[in-house]
């Protein structure tokens, strides 16, 4: 679903609110609250990706394989 031009003018606004109030709300306490952005990024650096072990990669091929199985056999079912 493509946001129409209306919802993204609405959340850049709602985003320009939360941005004074971090600012009034850090003007209260001092500098000791950091105020954080809710657009930045936490967690990982970019392009820094997890190494997923051969297990994992085994198990979840074969939920992927079992999951497509099931789909197929509800599929021809429904199809007769």
């Amino acid at each position: 679903m493509i946001p129409s031009s209306d919802t993204l003018k609405r959340a850049a606004e709602i985003l320009e609110e939360i941005e004074s109030l971090q600012t009034e709300l850090v003007g209260l306490f001092g500098s000791t609250t950091k105020a954080v952005s809710p657009v930045k990024r936490r967690g990982r650096p970019p392009g820094k990706r997890r190494k997923m072990s051969p297990e994992a990669r085994e198990r979840i091929a074969a939920a992927a394989k079992a999951r497509w199985a099931r789909y197929r056999a509800d599929k021809k079912s429904t199809s007769k």
